[in-house]
């Protein structure tokens, strides 16, 4: 169980603020857009939460790295490099997203949209030699995100289609980033590197986390209450661990996506899209006639 998230001395204030008032801080802050951005520790492998300002980019939310102009990325920046998952939230709101640093003249756009709405991050450009990064929270869309959650089977269904959708979209991006690398005979454009691999690295840890929660939870619950699905819980795990090594594997690939071999990418991509879906699919057969019947959220003492 994850513990508490961290939250500076400095910072808690705020958070607290925020969340009592719908999104609302007074001090420093008073007047602008602000959101709490939820990262995972690139060393500790907590999650730290950073009261951040914003800049609308039509439906996008976009946050500089500015650190007030200082030699150094923030901490939270080095977080969603290693842990592109990160949780968002905005006035009443949270959501999910997938963030993504702009690159090349797509990040100086983007970089003097947010100085025409927001001036001061142009003096903390003056301040420093280092790039400021422009950071995309491309929010996590699901067809599974409007379907009404009753029972365990539902969220079931619900983790499922978006690790679907991830997967399509981490194909799709990838068909376009070596088909745009075969086009210029050398680099595609500056900035598909980054998107795939920051896209491709949240399905793989998402996946890995879904995994890890059913092997150490949800399925020792079911061995427990449904002796008559062993062989199928014996199934599933072994299929856990063949789909995790074609995890690491393509983490491995990300290592340096520019240079990847196109041919040997694809084919990890394309065996674990024939594993997994597989997989996904005997899952439901064979589990969610079992899981109907769980209540989800789990009900409270004296419920």
């Amino acid at each position: 169980m994850q513990p508490e998230p961290q939250i500076s001395d400095f910072n808690r204030p705020v958070v607290e603020e925020f969340r009592a008032n719908g999104g609302k801080v007074g001090g420093p802050f008073e007047g602008g857009d602000l959101l709490l951005l939820t990262t995972t520790g690139a060393r500790s492998g907590r999650w730290q939460i950073s009261p951040l300002g914003f800049v609308r980019d039509g439906d996008r939310l976009l946050v500089v790295a500015s650190a007030g102009g200082s030699p150094r990325h923030p901490a939270w920046y080095h977080n969603l490099i290693a842990n592109p998952m990160v949780r968002v939230e905005v006035g009443t709101e949270t959501f999910d997203a997938v963030a993504v640093p702009a690159q090349g003249a797509d990040r100086d756009r983007l970089f003097a949209h947010v100085v025409a709405q927001e001036p001061g991050y142009g003096d903390y450009q003056a301040r420093t030699s280092r790039r400021i990064p422009v950071v995309v929270l491309d929010r996590v869309h699901s067809e599974a995100g409007d379907r009404e959650v009753a029972n365990l089977a539902d969220k079931l269904m619900e983790i499922h289609d978006w690790l679907r959708d991830q997967l399509a979209r981490t194909r799709a991006e990838t068909d376009a980033y070596f088909a745009a690398r075969h086009a210029t005979d050398g680099p595609p454009p500056v900035g598909l590197g980054m998107q795939i691999r920051q896209h491709c690295l949240a399905f793989c840890q998402s996946l890995h986390f879904h995994h890890t929660g059913e092997d150490g939870h949800m399925l020792p619950g079911l061995e427990q209450g449904y002796p008559h699905l062993a062989s199928v819980i014996e199934r599933l795990r072994a299929e856990h661990v063949t789909v995790d090594r074609i995890r690491r594997e393509l983490e491995g690939l990300l290592a340096d996506v520019a240079t990847a071999d196109p041919v040997r990418f694809r084919a990890e991509l394309d065996r674990m899209s024939s594993e997994l879906t597989t997989h996904l699919a005997y899952e439901e057969e064979t589990l969610i006639p079992v899981l109907a019947q769980v209540p989800f959220p789990p009900a409270g003492p004296g419920a």
